[in-house]
């Protein structure tokens, strides 16, 4: 596939557009008018094949760059959306999520309906959900208020109104939120709606539902923006909720000048509303619809890539596209068990560390996980390894005061910036009296945090002067116009940390190495996944985490939750017969046990000793005969590569190593201590 070679900013001709793609990315830009449906599998360049879509509608003259409206639905997403445009030489178009979109237009014309500025909106439900409770005799704490928020927010996404509520949720056998039955949620829903209008606020979702009331009851108000906006574009459209679907086609009318872009084996949102019902039906909407279908992977190795159709296909998902890897080959998937969730943190801290060792930037590390709560002790072991990190979904990037700060800054700054200084060293010269160092400071915590965040600001501006072409470098007001831009789209620059992320909220994002802990029984599927539709949905989740990895991936659980506890846990149902060892599987690609030996030596340093690492599987494997146990449940893999590596003379040298606890050090320590000694001797004597 070619790449671009013009400079940021400047037109392309519509050849070069076109040059750059893959013959199917192509036929996307080549479709420009509507109704196109593409179907994208994970990594194969969506975005890239819907932006030069836009980009070459714009360059052929097909329609003016104002005229089209692109929605998706994070500000990270349509912010890249936004940069790709700008960097392929198009301006003016609107690229925005759902909500920033019709917040625009909502703006715009409540002064003009109703007068006066739009209502204030809601940050959080939470304290008028609180007070509806109160008013119908509730009682509920701080975890109980969430879950009713939720539900609150699922039936208004969904178009249910509180008189509706018992027969949707019926029909969707959804659970009401735990201790309280659905007639209760119904009559919450009602005091809910009461509260807001008294204190005169509305929320996110009141956005949606009340622009698209504006143009479904002022005729002149829909045509002024079906004039603005004549061509569609809607990213993710496998995660369209029944209110967004109710706006696009207030936003539309009888038009059909629309293009959606998703993939149906990456609908992990159900909970909230969203459904692939409208992707999986565009073709029954629009009969005479364009159906593209993109699968070359250009983001994960083969190796990765196999494992991510394996479990698609295991589980028959629907509607799911089988992708072709591009990539050459990489290191083989690593599975990994611990004894326990202090080992398996431990363990991952320790090969993180390894990667940024071995020169893989610690930003492109993630570890992901199922629930939030499983964050801490990651937090904590990547602590004591050294290791810097940031929890996605924690404290925004631009709400924190030490950012706003060093902001402000600059901004001053650029007020009287001297040109003949490089904006680099001017934002190095700034952010250094706001605590910034060239190297960042031994200690972790809030100082290692600020120190993170000021560095992801030096290096936005190397990257925005790298760019900038040479007869117009960028400039300290080129740096504030794109914070600026950054911070209305929530767009954070990448700070230097391992990421610690939940599945859900690592959605669109992509890593060189990725760790996909606890995958056992119980959290992949998560135990509240009771339903066939509830336990899909979790395997699609399970792909959508292997699929963020580059290069590196490694898989793992824990078969007890406490140190010494009892290893009760099993691993997750949806890796039955890919896993390593497992009897209803492969073992490896390679096929075999000469394929489960290189998938397992796949994880020795060049400190191994090879010959002692065989010797321990061919132990481990008699003792797993003997005891009628599968092999991993003796040690796994990691722990026998660790042992190879160390080579531990003593049992304090041995219990050192991740996955031997004592138990096991009084099962095996001296049998284990026994073939590390023979592997010396047998590479120190002779015959």
């Amino acid at each position: 596939m070619a790449v671009e070679t013009n400079s940021p900013g400047t037109p392309l001709h519509p050849d070069a557009i076109l040059d750059a793609l893959d013959p199917e990315q192509r036929e996307v830009a080549l479709a420009l008018s509507g109704p196109v449906c593409v179907l994208a599998g994970a990594g194969t360049g969506k975005t890239r094949a819907i932006t030069h879509r836009i980009a070459y509608g714009v360059r052929t003259g097909a329609y003016p760059p104002t005229s089209v409206l692109a929605v998706t639905f994070t500000a990270r997403a349509a912010g890249e959306m936004r940069t790709r445009l700008r960097d392929l030489g198009v301006a003016g178009v609107q690229a925005r999520t759902f909500h920033a979109a019709a917040l625009r237009q909502l703006g715009y014309f409540w002064p003009r309906l109703v007068g006066g500025a739009p209502p204030q909106i809601l940050e959080h439900k939470a304290s008028v959900v609180a007070e509806a409770a109160r008013r119908i005799g509730v009682s509920v704490d701080r975890i109980a208020v969430r879950d009713l928020s939720s539900e609150v927010e699922w039936a208004k996404v969904s178009l249910v109104t509180a008189e509706d509520y018992l027969k949707a949720a019926a029909a969707d056998d959804r659970p009401a939120p735990s201790g309280y039955d659905h007639q209760t949620v119904a009559r919450l829903i009602t005091a809910y709606e009461d509260v807001k209008t008294e204190r005169g606020v509305i929320d996110f979702e009141d956005v949606l539902l009340m622009l698209a009331d504006m143009l479904g009851s002022h005729p002149h108000v829909a045509d002024q923006v079906r004039s603005q906006y004549r061509h569609f574009v809607v990213d993710e459209f496998q995660d369209v909720s029944p209110l967004q679907q109710f706006l696009l086609d207030q936003w539309l009318g009888e038009r059909r000048e629309l293009c959606v872009v998703g993939d149906p084996s990456q609908t992990i949102y159900s909970f909230t509303g969203a459904t692939p019902h409208y992707l999986l039906d565009f073709t029954r909407t629009y009969r005479d619809a364009q159906v593209i279908r993109l699968v070359r992977d250009y983001r994960s190795t083969p190796q990765v890539v196999h494992l991510a159709n394996d479990v698609l296909r295991r589980g028959r998902v629907t509607g799911a596209l089988e992708l072709v890897a591009q990539r050459p080959a990489g290191p083989p998937v690593s599975y990994t068990t611990y004894d326990d969730d202090e080992a398996e943190a431990a363990g991952i801290a320790a090969r993180a560390a390894r990667l940024v060792a071995s020169g893989v930037r610690a930003s492109e590390i993630a570890v992901l996980y199922r629930t939030n709560a499983q964050s801490a002790a990651f937090e904590s072991a990547l602590s004591d390894a050294g290791v810097s990190y940031q929890v996605r979904g924690g404290e925004r990037f631009f709400t924190r005061r030490d950012v706003r700060d060093a902001v402000v800054l600059l901004r001053g700054a650029a007020r009287s910036s001297d040109p003949d200084v490089p904006m680099p060293e001017q934002v190095r010269d700034v952010l250094a009296s706001a605590g910034w160092a060239e190297k960042p400071p031994a200690s972790r915590g809030a100082a290692r945090e600020r120190w993170d965040a000021m560095q992801a600001l030096v290096a936005l501006a190397d990257d925005l002067a790298a760019a900038a072409p040479q007869d117009a470098p960028a400039t300290l007001e080129t740096l504030v116009a794109e914070l600026s831009e950054r911070a209305a789209a929530q767009h954070a620059p990448t700070v230097d940390g391992v990421t610690l992320a939940s599945l859900h909220a690592a959605k669109g994002l992509e890593w060189d190495a990725v760790f996909l802990a606890g995958m056992n029984e119980g959290l992949m599927p998560i135990s509240l996944a009771e339903t066939d539709e509830g336990v899909a949905e979790e395997r699609r989740l399970l792909y959508v985490g292997i699929t963020r990895a580059r290069e590196h991936l490694d898989v793992s659980y824990a078969r007890a939750r406490n140190p010494g506890g009892r290893a009760s846990r099993k691993r997750t149902r949806f890796l039955d017969g890919l896993w390593p060892d497992d009897p209803r599987g492969r073992g490896s690609r390679a096929g075999g046990a000469k394929g489960a030996k290189g998938q397992a030596r796949s994880q020795l340093t060049g400190e191994a000793d090879v010959a002692l690492f065989d010797a321990l599987r061919e132990w481990r494997l008699s003792v797993a005969r003997e005891t009628d146990k599968p092999a991993y449940t003796v040690l796994g893999d990691a722990t026998l590569a660790a042992i190879a590596e160390l080579r531990p003379s003593s049992t304090a040298q041995l219990a050192r190593i991740n996955g031997i606890g004592p138990a096991k050090i009084d099962r095996y320590g001296d049998t284990l201590l026994a073939l590390v000694g023979g592997s010396a001797a047998g590479a120190h004597g002779g015959i």
